[in-house]
């Protein structure tokens, strides 16, 4: 389906985008100048909209920016269109409870900041009350300190690369030498942040070991750049947060638990994405849901009291009897924390060019999709789970949400700082983003490592200087 838009200021193009997009996300959506078949046009005070025989004009709330009014302009639009109503309503960023977080700070109430987002956002009010429960859970962990950051390092490299997966990761196979070079050089690049972070007495919050896969590599190359990285950015730093996102169970041995446990990480991540065999296979994994449960109860026994483990909702071939066997298999294992994603289609993955050729995802029924969140709900609450953090993607099926849910005490420190972006994130390693808050500015600024693991083995010293330079413009 062609959806051709004659939009008479450009200014407002990627809003009308983005909720044409909501609507009809299948839709090949270009803006033209003639031989439309939908018009926008903003004019004054008022924004009129046709498509096909139905025409609309609104008339601008004062209580509104342009941009959220050209927005639910559209959203109520395309609402009486199709007969479809959205759960986020006219919300396309990835970070809902900024909001919450800002009106709690202004000092309303619970009931007005609900009914904050349903009459200006047009969310749902689950999700309007999703939104605030998340926010208070966040609320205490934000951090308030410039001195205060955390590190990420990536490992960009996994056993096998999934389907759905768009990172910055490369297959682990065949790549012996360049992961050497990769780890020599993610070391200089540890080495020169913790001389900053000792220079500028920075102190750290949390170190989170993400990728890509970091127990990929074998045990020695394990064991080598875990050493690295607690001796030289953990230890002696009172770092509340040790993560290591383990993630797939056919890379996980017994000797990286045990050296995770000797270098004191104290959170891990094994995530199963599915807990059915077919799934797995149809997305790329190398492993059986029994393998899943064998490296869990093999962490259990060798003493981590704080495993997390992600989901994905709307998986190719899941419906509801699937999701239903996930969340029972999850009940029996009692992880302190799950993630439940949902199904995003990026375009960098396989699975979109899957999908531009199947039309796979526009058959889900949407029922069935908010039956499958609801199942992970009740899961999340028979384990006496609470949500603590949140964010959502663009393209993701059924226009919902990632949810973190924890038991309490067990919140996810890093997710949180990550979310709320109100703390500089030191990232190492190739296509990793460090992010430097301004706080008296309330800005953020990105410096990206790049993505080519040979271009940051070859550039590493350059990269270092890069993020050192920009870090220098905070830290004085």
């Amino acid at each position: 389906m062609d959806i051709n838009i004659n939009l008479n200021n450009e200014k407002y193009r990627y809003d009308v985008y983005h909720m044409v997009n909501v609507f009809y996300p299948d839709a090949v959506i270009s803006f033209v100048e003639k031989n439309e078949n939908m018009m926008v046009l903003l004019e004054n005070n008022k924004i009129y909209i046709k498509k096909a025989e139905l025409k609309k004009q609104f008339h601008f709330q004062d209580e509104l920016s342009i941009k959220d009014f050209v927005k639910k302009s559209m959203y109520l639009f395309l609402s009486e269109i199709t007969g479809l109503q959205h759960p986020w309503g006219i919300m396309i960023g990835i970070r809902p409870t900024k909001i919450a977080q800002t009106l709690i700070d202004e000092g309303y109430n619970d009931e007005q900041i609900i009914n904050y987002y349903e009459k200006y956002y047009l969310v749902r009010h689950d999700k309007a009350e999703l939104s605030l429960s998340v926010a208070k859970a966040e609320k205490k962990f934000i951090n308030k300190d410039t001195k205060i950051i955390s590190i990420y390092v990536g490992m960009p490299f996994c056993p096998t690369r999934c389907a759905y997966c768009s990172f910055a990761s490369n297959p682990i196979a065949g790549n012996d030498k360049l992961v050497k070079q990769y780890l020599e050089k993610l070391n200089y690049e540890i080495e020169q942040i913790a001389e900053y972070l000792d220079e500028k007495r920075l102190n750290v919050e949390c170190v989170y070991f993400g990728g890509g896969t970091p127990t990929s590599v074998c045990d020695a190359d394990f064991e080598y750049i875990m050493k690295s990285v607690y001796n030289k950015l953990v230890e002696g730093r009172n770092v509340k947060e040790f993560t290591v996102e383990a993630g797939r169970p056919d890379s996980i041995t017994e000797n990286k638990l045990k050296t995770m446990k000797r270098y004191k990480v104290d959170r891990i991540s094994i995530n199963p994405q599915s807990m059915n065999d077919d799934t797995l296979s149809r997305i790329g994994r190398k492993h059986f849901t029994k393998d899943v449960i064998d490296k869990f109860n093999l962490a259990r026994r060798l003493g981590f009291d704080n495993i997390n483990m992600d989901i994905i909702v709307g998986l190719p071939g899941e419906g509801l009897a699937e999701i239903k066997n996930t969340c029972n298999e999850l009940k029996v294992l009692s992880p302190e924390s799950i993630t439940v994603h949902g199904m995003a289609i990026k375009r960098a993955s396989k699975l979109h060019e899957i999908n531009m050729n199947s039309n796979y995802f526009s058959k889900l029924n949407s029922e069935e999709l908010n039956a499958m969140y609801e199942e992970t709900k009740i899961a999340a609450k028979e384990l006496k789970l609470h949500p603590y953090y949140m964010y959502r993607q663009k393209n993701m099926v059924g226009s919902m949400e990632n949810v973190g849910f924890c038991k309490p005490g067990f919140e996810g420190i890093y997710n949180i700082e990550m979310m709320e972006e109100r703390q500089t994130v030191i990232a190492l390693g190739a296509g990793a983003v460090s992010k430097i808050y301004f706080s008296e500015e309330n800005r953020l600024e990105r410096y990206p490592n790049l993505k080519d693991v040979r271009e940051y083995v070859n550039r590493t010293e350059e990269l270092v200087q890069g993020k050192l330079k920009i870090l220098n413009t905070l830290y004085v």
